[in-house]
């Protein structure tokens, strides 16, 4: 539970970087979180006349920044580590989904609790799944992942992915391991209904999300799309990934993703796609003239060699970008706060060479972009009175940091910071780098134990 409205945290003598409109820092500043909210930031120390204080925090040598919020990822994954590390994503596809078709609740409880565990200790304080594999008879595996998200503490929104196109149908997936266009839908639409929260301080919502245009049909995009606006949520898939997307889209459709996209009622406000590599001048100016938002995964799109994403021209026209870890068979380190540096590395390879991104336009992409594109700019993502109190102390006063004068270039450009303290929604969830509400040894042991079950059934078919 979240401290009560009179409880008051106070955190002092640190940097912050309050990722509000205008970048506001302070070099020595102080936050003070009251109940779930953030009551007030600013310069210096805090009042010392503060009523119903319950703790005050002396951060000398940390940088607090909001907490970082993760737009895509795939948390069935983590069992399925460091497989197929050698390419590109249609083989790697081929290669995994015979063995992602026998994964059943356990397995998909015990990958959750891995990838939320790795997240949450490196400042992620808002998660999302992207879970779109369902074979028959498996369990309740959105019940599986929205628990352990749940008991971890961290924000979170499931986006109940799904699949109607198998191999019998030109797909990839086993016949087994998708469900039907009816089915789907109506899994769907029971998950938002059970689970979906619409409040302010919301810790479980639901997105609506076919898994990719290659693997669902043009009924399940479209329906799909009618389905989330009717129930008033956000819609999700992955989109413009590979020059395969591209060429199947033109083969099978006859045109290109985004004007699919658009011609299925798949570009809003309300929609977010994953990766989004392969866009020309008008796929960015469709997705800026609709506010669809991207979730940019860099480190996915290295291991699978998929390319450079444009965020650099996206960011520039407007469109709302994220950072994603993406699944973890393939970004096998599943830590956002790595993707901040990544981020900012990859796409100084492209175009734009050196003035691509800098260190605070990184720190952005992975918090107020991030809340942008999840839509809840409004309640996180900044450190601002009135937002929720989802933030995260960084250690900067170590070696690894110590001699950088500017935290935020330390933070981004340096190595992965220690966390000291997380706090979602006023309840801290991580001290001195280790998780307060799980234990990490037991989650080690049982996300090994399920891979290597998983393992053995996926050998016997």
């Amino acid at each position: 539970m979240a401290p009560s409205a009179a409880q008051r945290i106070v955190i002092e003598n640190c940097s912050i970087a309050t990722v509000d409109a205008n970048d506001t820092e302070y070099a020595s500043g102080h936050l003070v979180i009251a109940g779930n909210r953030i009551e007030s930031v600013g310069a210096g120390r805090a009042p010392e006349n503060l009523a119903d204080v319950e703790r005050r925090i002396d951060a000398r040598g940390h940088l607090v920044t909001p907490g970082l919020i993760n737009t895509h990822h795939h948390f069935y994954q983590w069992i399925t580590r460091g497989l197929a590390t050698d390419h590109n994503l249609f083989n790697w596809l081929v290669a995994l989904y015979p063995t992602w078709a026998r994964i059943d609740e356990e397995m998909v409880y015990a990958a959750a609790q891995g990838s939320l565990a790795m997240m949450a200790r490196g400042g992620v304080t808002t998660a999302m799944d992207h879970h779109y594999v369902f074979p028959q008879g498996s369990g309740d595996l959105s019940g599986a992942v929205i628990r352990a998200a749940r008991e971890m503490g961290v924000r979170f929104t499931l986006a109940r992915g799904s699949m109607d196109r198998s191999e019998k149908d030109g797909g990839l997936p086993p016949d087994f391991a998708v469900e039907t266009l009816e089915g789907a839908l109506a899994a769907t639409e029971e998950t938002v209904r059970k689970h979906h929260d619409a409040s302010f301080d919301a810790m479980t919502q639901v997105a609506v999300a076919p898994c990719s245009p290659f693997s669902v049909s043009t009924e399940l995009m479209r329906e799909g799309a009618e389905l989330a606006r009717r129930l008033g949520v956000r819609l999700h898939t992955h989109g413009s990934e590979t020059v395969e997307e591209e060429k199947f889209c033109h083969e099978l459709f006859g045109m290109g993703p985004t004007d699919y996209f658009e011609s299925t009622g798949w570009l809003g406000e309300d929609v977010w796609m994953a990766h989004c590599v392969h866009m020309n001048d008008s796929d960015i100016a469709a997705f800026a003239r609709t506010k669809t938002g991207v979730a940019h995964c860099p480190s996915s799109n290295a291991r699978l060699a998929a390319g450079i994403a444009r965020v650099p021209d996206m960011l520039a026209a407007g469109v709302p970008v994220g950072l994603g870890v993406d699944g973890t068979a393939s970004n096998e380190s599943g830590e956002l706060h790595t993707e901040l540096r990544n981020a900012l590395l990859i796409n100084r390879l492209g175009a734009h060479r050196e003035a691509a991104l800098n260190a605070r336009q990184a720190l952005r992409l992975g918090t107020y972009g991030g809340a942008r594109v999840l839509g809840r700019a409004e309640q996180t993502g900044s450190l601002e009175p009135g937002k929720l109190a989802d933030l995260v102390l960084w250690k900067m006063d170590t070696l690894a940091h110590a001699s950088i004068a500017d935290p935020v270039t330390a933070l981004v450009f340096g190595a992965a910071a220690p966390v000291t303290a997380s706090f979602v929604d006023g309840r801290q969830i991580v001290a001195e780098g280790r998780l307060l509400h799980a234990d990490e040894d037991a989650i080690a042991h049982a996300t090994r134990t399920e891979a290597q079950r998983l393992a053995r059934i996926a050998a016997q078919r």
